[in-house]
C-alpha cells in the first residue's frame, strides 16, 4: 500500500493490525481496519472537521465517526497508540527553543491620547 501523508507506514501497521476486534454484527465494513485508522490520523493531524473527510478516499465521514466513537469506547485507540509509541520513529518530530521577548515598553505603561491615533 502506498505511504500517503498523515498516513501510518507498513511496519506500523504490522504491530498493530491483530489488535482490531473481529466483525460481529450489522453489514461488514467496505473499508478496511487501516483504511478507517488512517481516517482518524487524517482527521487528528490536518485538523479539519469530520465532515471535510475526503470521501473518495476514506468513504463516509459517518462511518468513520461511528468507528472512532466505538474504538474510543472500547479502549482500542488508547492501545493502539501506546502500542506505537514504544518505538517512535520521530519522523515528524520538531524542537524548535526560539522565543519571543518583548519591548521592555509593552509592560503596560499608561498611553496618551497621542499612542492611541
Amino acid at each position: 500500500m502506498i505511504q500517503r501523508r498523515y498516513e501510518i507506514s507498513d511496519e506500523q501497521w504490522e504491530q498493530i493490525k491483530d489488535m482490531f476486534p473481529p466483525y460481529k454484527t450489522g453489514r461488514p465494513s467496505k473499508l478496511s481496519e487501516r483504511t478507517m485508522f488512517n481516517a482518524f490520523l487524517w482527521i487528528a493531524r490536518s485538523g479539519a472537521a469530520w465532515r471535510d473527510l475526503p470521501e473518495e478516499r476514506y468513504g463516509s465521514w459517518k462511518t468513520v465517526y461511528s468507528r472512532f466513537c466505538k474504538w474510543r469506547d472500547t479502549g482500542l485507540l488508547v492501545a493502539i497508540f501506546q502500542t506505537l509509541q514504544v518505538e517512535p520513529d520521530f519522523e515528524n518530530l520538531s524542537i524548535d527553543s526560539t522565543s519571543v521577548k518583548a519591548h521592555q515598553h509593552s509592560a503596560g505603561a499608561k498611553k496618551t491620547p497621542q499612542d492611541t491615533k
